[in-house]
Order: structure tokens, then sequence, then C-alpha cells
């Protein structure tokens, strides 16, 4: 008798727990990605403002899952799931069949229905979306140092950032950084006070999903940075080189957009009921509706938490949903899911975070010293774990980023005339 084919869509954060957990059992795994390589996606950031090099916080698949002698990995893109005939449809032409099916295919960039914006303002999931990004800010830095006509220098010096989450609150903090202390000494015409920071946010506050309290810590540390606030101001438009909020038209030659996320394909792929952001509808066997042998984790998968709310879309839900649907798959557990929080944090640049564990709450140095704690620990790899320890302490004792590369073709300067006369 045949062993049972498993097959994980997706090597994140889910997909590689579920693979581990399953390595060397009595099943057979297939687990398919469109990358060769796992993504520590919460220091992705630091990649997009340079205080680390992309080969810190990605490691090849399968390296990772070398010593599963049952697992296999396919470097693939899947295209469609055919659930009747337990098939999964890849660009390849190929067709895997299964006995267990795990979604794990993660989520993307959403513009809210203005898909127009993603040229204007790219996000940040992917280590191609954090190259780019570090390619403009960086390259924003460069022109404004020879750059005479006074409005299209502040342009290149103003710097959005949309979104007031975790993301946004980290990517602008690390940008304020990055232009007003880490380059200024490098060059000769810019000062720490050359450059411009806004954070956009729709809603009356930042970081939604923390306490009150913290986000007033949170709120004050990016403001001591230098970084300018809009909240409950909603992006009205976005153009080549500028900003609209509200009624406020701010001429820059860099946005990054935080501001949401959308779900894989995956529910369409199945049929599935999906909420808002297209994540597919699960109970706490994290079974899709209608499936008994499909499961749905990670950014795909809407499931609630134990206050009745949808748990949130970060690495520990996703490793533990993993790990809960291997425990499945081989027949250990019947028992509903249950998520262990063990609590929230965000860091605002040195020195400064936010840390929630429910009755506990720090801010400041202590709770900045536990997130470094904590980032180093979930890596994958002790090589990528001391590259990043040893880079940090370089970076805090130095204010040097050593990843300020900007690589790929230099195209000419997007600020035309008619966007320096918009920033004048």
């Amino acid at each position: 008798m045949s062993r049972p084919h498993v097959v994980i869509l997706g090597a994140g954060f889910g997909g590689l727990a579920a693979a581990k957990a399953l390595a060397n059992r009595d099943v057979d795994v297939t687990v398919v990605d469109r990358r060769n390589h796992h993504l520590f996606q919460p220091l992705l950031y630091q990649v997009a403002t340079a205080a680390l090099s992309p080969a810190d916080i990605a490691a090849p698949v399968r390296s990772i899952l070398a010593g599963a002698r049952n697992v296999r990995v396919l470097l693939d893109k899947v295209t469609g799931i055919q659930a009747g005939r337990r098939r999964v449809l890849l660009a390849s032409g190929a067709e895997l069949a299964y006995d267990w099916l795990v979604v794990a295919t993660g989520a993307r960039h959403s513009y809210f229905g203005r898909d127009d914006w993603a040229a204007l303002a790219p996000g940040l999931k992917t280590i191609e979306d954090a190259t780019a990004i570090r390619h403009r800010v960086l390259l924003a830095l460069e022109r404004a140092e020879t750059e005479t006509d006074p409005a299209r220098r502040q342009a290149l010096l103003t710097f959005v950032v949309i979104g007031g989450g975790p993301t946004g609150v980290e990517m602008a903090g690390a940008i304020a950084e990055l232009a007003r202390k880490s380059v200024s000494r490098d060059f000769r015409s810019i000062t720490p006070h050359c450059s411009r920071v806004l954070l956009v946010e729709a809603a009356p506050r930042l970081l939604g999903a923390f306490p009150e309290r913290l986000a007033a810590k949170a709120r004050r540390a990016v403001e001591q940075l230098g970084v300018e606030l809009r909240l409950g101001a909603p992006v009205a438009g976005l153009g080549r080189s500028h900003v609209l909020v509200g009624e406020e038209r701010i001429a820059a030659h860099t946005i990054v957009w935080a501001a949401g996320v959308q779900a894989s394909p995956a529910a369409t792929w199945l049929h599935a009921p999906c909420d808002r952001a297209g994540r597919i509808v699960v109970g706490g066997d994290l079974l899709v509706p209608g499936e008994d042998r499909v499961f749905a984790i990670g950014d795909t998968a809407a499931c609630l938490g134990a206050a009745a709310r949808p748990l949130p879309g970060i690495a520990p839900v996703a490793k533990q949903q993993g790990r809960y649907v291997a425990r499945r798959i081989l027949g250990r557990t019947a028992a509903p899911f249950r998520y262990r929080d063990y609590g929230s944090m965000a860091t605002i640049g040195r020195r400064r975070a936010v840390a929630d564990f429910g009755r506990v709450q720090l801010a400041g140095f202590p709770a900045w010293l536990l997130w470094c704690v904590a980032h180093i620990w979930f890596l994958v790899g002790f090589r990528s774990r001391l590259s990043v320890g040893l880079t940090w302490a370089w970076n805090y004792f130095t204010f040097q980023r050593a990843a300020r590369l900007i690589t790929g073709d230099i195209a000419p300067d997007v600020l035309t005339d008619g966007a320096a006369r918009e920033a004048a």
C-alpha cells in the first residue's frame, strides 16, 4: 500500500512549518513554491532601507529541507486546483495528485481597487520589492546631491510611506534614520535636516491592532525621528511623482505602499467562501468548507481566534497552523486549532519599539532589545542569525549601512519638468 501524498503549496512560514513537522514521517511530501527561497518577511523592510542584504533574511528551501528524505521541492507556479480530481495544476503543465493538500500561498499587495497605483507606490512582499524600493531611495539621495533646482531637490528628498501598521511604521522610521543619520555624513550637500519623511494613515491613529497606550508611545517615537504624520487622511490619488492626501498635494520621488494585503487566488481555485481580503473562511479544523482533505493556513485563511476576531496575518499564526495541520494529517489530533498568542512587537528605529504581551506592555529600549532578540532567534539557520546579529551591532555603533548598493539599470530621472512645477 502506497503512503499518503501530501502536497504543500507555498514555502512561507506556514508551509515550511507543515513540511518540517511531516519530515521523515510515514508520508510523502511535495512542497511547491514559485521561488526557491524561504523569506523572513518581518525583516524585509531592512533590506529596502539598506540595513541588511537579501541573503541575510532568505535561505534556499531545498537546503532547509535537505534532511527530510520524504520531502521533495518543486520550483513551479500554481495555476489552479481541481479538488474533485485531487489535482494541483502547475504553470509548467504538470499535474500533482494529492491525498492531502495544504494551501499556504500567502498574500499580495492590495490597492483597494486601484491596481494602477502599483507601479507608482511599490509594496513590500518579496526580495524583488525590497531591492526595488532600495534602488529608489538610494537613487533619490544620489540625484539630490547634484540637483540645483530647489523644487526638484525637495521632491527627491521627500519620502512618503502609506499605511500606519507595523510595516509602515517600521519602514518610515528606517527611512528617516537612513536619510538623516546613516548617509548624511557621506554626502556633501545633504544634511540631516534636508530630508522629509511622511507617514500617511487613513485611520485616526497608528498601529490599530495595538493598545492605545502603546500606539501613542509609537507615535511619539516616530515624531522624535522627524517623521511627519498624516492621520485620518486617506490617500485620494497618486501620480508619477506626487501623492494627494485629502486636499494636500505632496511632491515626492519615493512612495512606498504598506496599506493593505490581498490573499492569493486560492479561494477562486477552490470555489470556497472568502472574506473581503480574499482569504478562505475556515473553521477550527482549518479545512476548506466542503473539503475533507484540503487545509488553508496563514495569510490564505480567515480563522477566528479566541475573541471571535480573525487571527492576524503574522508569522506565529502561520507557523502554529502549519504544525497543527501536520498533526491532523498524521492523525495525532482531532481537537480544533487554538492559537497561542505570545504577543506583538513593532520597532520604530534605533532603541525604539513597542511590545504588547497582554498584561505586560513595554516601550522604548527594553521593547527594542526584545524585538532584536526575537527576530534573530526566529531567523532560519545559524549563519543568518550570526550575520544579522553582527550587522545590527555594526550598524548600531557606527550608523553605517553596508548594503547601500544601487543595483540594476539607472534610468533617467523620473521627475519631469511638470513634477518640478508641482513641487514648487
